[in-house]
């Protein structure tokens, strides 16, 4: 099987690959993520992907658009609900991806994060792969989170703080500042 694993981060996809490849499915890397602000983080999440992709000898596509505006302009109606397009975005685009290059399913590093809404991004997910024709390989990695967080520590990864739109860095921002009065 011959699969496209769309990633968020190098932390977040290093046991997701290897579970995937030690199920004998064949991975490639596609960096899409219109949602990382701001530049300089993009940047840094992009750039140790793609050391890390090199190191494995991981095959890396990079539909690489800092999508600051088309992000905006999907979650600014409701910000509150914004993971929810985010969702959309990312997970449609690796769909489309997937099939258009004659990839056997996807699949998302995403699915490692605890803190993601793992059930809505499978339902996503799966309408995106119905709408792409494509098949959605489900896996919970989130087993792994801890080991994979471990190991990119050990291997030097850049260490994200937040799950890259603008809008949780200020929620992270503003938890602190109630904690430091």
């Amino acid at each position: 099987m011959n699969t496209l694993l769309h990633i968020c981060c190098a932390p977040c996809s290093n046991m997701c690959i290897e579970t995937l490849r030690a199920d004998g499915i064949r991975v490639t890397g596609f960096w899409y993520n219109p949602n990382i602000h701001p530049f300089t983080e993009y940047r840094a999440r992009r750039n140790c992907l793609r050391d890390y992709a090199g190191s494995i000898d991981l095959p890396l596509i990079e539909q690489n658009d800092y999508g600051l505006r088309p992000f905006v302009r999907e979650v600014a109606g409701d910000i509150e609900n914004r993971c929810i397009k985010c969702y959309e975005m990312r997970l449609y685009r690796a769909a489309q991806e997937a099939s258009e290059q004659g990839f056997d399913s996807f699949t998302s590093s995403l699915f490692i994060s605890p803190y993601q809404k793992h059930d809505m991004m499978r339902e996503i997910a799966e309408r995106a792969a119905s709408e792409y024709g494509v098949t959605f390989l489900y896996r919970d990695f989130r087993p792994y989170f801890k080991e994979g967080q471990e190991r990119a520590r050990q291997l030097g990864f850049y260490m994200q703080k937040y799950c890259g739109c603008v809008f949780s860095e200020e929620e992270r921002y503003l938890k602190a500042s109630k904690i430091l009065r």
